[in-house]
C-alpha cells in the first residue's frame, strides 16, 4: 500500500518526472501547480505527505506551510520543502520554520525516494525501501 502524496509543484517537467517516479515506486501522487491549488488540495484530501516547492506562483511555499500549520485539519501533515536553491545551513531554517523536512530538488530516484519515503510511516513506504 503506497502513500498519497501532494506534489506542489510549478515546473510541468519535474512534476511529470516526480509523478512518474513516484507511482512506479506505488505512491498516488496528487499535483497541485501553484500554492493555492495545493492548499486546496491539503484540505480536501488530507495527504499522507506534501513536498512542497518553494517558489510557487500564488502563494509561496512559506505561505503554504503557514496556512496548512494554521488549519488543525492539516497541521499535522508532514511537509517537505523542496528547493534547487543551495540550503547553507542543512534546512535548520526551514525545520525551524515548521516544515518537516528539506529534499533537495534532485530528481534522481536512488536519492529522492529514499529521502522522501523516510518520512512516511513504514507500512505506507514502497517495497524497494522498506
Amino acid at each position: 500500500m503506497g502513500a498519497r502524496i501532494l506534489v506542489i509543484e510549478d515546473n510541468q517537467v519535474n512534476m511529470d518526472l516526480m509523478s512518474y517516479l513516484l507511482t512506479a515506486f506505488g505512491h498516488t501522487v496528487l499535483p497541485a501547480a501553484d500554492g493555492v491549488a495545493g492548499v486546496a488540495v491539503a484540505r480536501s484530501e488530507r495527504p499522507d505527505l506534501i513536498l512542497c516547492d518553494l517558489q510557487l506562483p500564488r502563494l509561496d511555499g512559506h505561505g503554504v506551510l503557514a496556512a496548512l500549520r494554521g488549519d488543525p485539519a492539516t497541521s499535522a501533515i508532514p511537509i517537505l520543502a523542496a528547493s534547487a536553491a543551495a540550503i547553507d545551513d542543512g534546512g535548520a531554517a526551514l525545520r525551524a520554520e515548521g516544515f518537516t523536512g528539506v529534499l533537495p530538488k534532485t530528481l534522481e530516484p536512488e536519492a529522492l525516494l529514499p529521502a522522501l519515503e523516510a518520512f512516511l510511516p513504514a507500512a505506507l513506504r514502497s517495497a524497494a525501501s522498506n
